[in-house]
């Protein structure tokens, strides 16, 4: 055996919830325009990085189409 000296079950999860709300507490949670602005930057990533990959899928298929033709 290791040697660890732990309660009842009860108690190690009594402990757990403990530890777990006074972690939650520790959190800084950010305002709401905060929470705004991340989000509509995310967004505006997500749809920047979809319109290069659409355009690279739309442009390799293309060449691709060309290049099978030539063949």
């Amino acid at each position: 055996m290791t040697g660890s000296k732990a309660g009842p079950p009860a108690v190690k999860h009594e402990n757990f919830f403990v530890g777990l709300k006074n972690e939650v507490k520790k959190i800084v949670w950010p305002s709401v325009s905060v929470a705004f602005k991340n989000s509509g930057v995310v967004l505006f990533a997500i749809l920047f990085i979809g319109t290069i990959v659409f355009l690279l899928d739309k442009g390799f298929g293309e060449l691709f189409k060309r290049f099978m033709e030539i063949s």
